[in-house]
């Protein structure tokens, strides 16, 4: 986990561990790899992280869940990112609860 205050790694019930690091997102994805050993890496958090990591490039796949709520609150996501979509199949999938699942898929 990315943060600006390196603390203890936690170990979870079922062998997850979650290190804290101070990192770019470039070599927090390279710790990342090497403790997946080959397996599917997976970035979670908020739009600031997320933003970095685009910003950076080094996003294969991105789940995104936009739910309705009143504009104006929250953090923005695609803030600074103009033309992310470049390089990326873009799909739009709604559901009837108003949930909207779009999903971007390096191409």
């Amino acid at each position: 986990m990315l943060t600006h205050e390196p603390r203890p790694s936690i170990e979870m019930a079922g062998g997850t561990t979650f290190h804290f690091i101070d990192a770019s997102p470039a070599e927090a994805l390279e710790r990342a790899r090497e403790a997946a050993g080959g397996l599917d890496v997976r970035i979670g958090g908020g739009p600031s992280s997320v933003r970095q990591f685009l910003a950076a490039g080094l996003i294969d796949h991105l789940h995104v869940a936009i739910v309705p709520i009143v504009l104006g609150r929250g953090e923005r996501l695609w803030d600074g990112l103009e033309e992310v979509e470049q390089g990326f199949a873009v799909e739009a999938v709604s559901s009837p609860s108003g949930v909207t699942h779009v999903t971007f898929t390096r191409e």
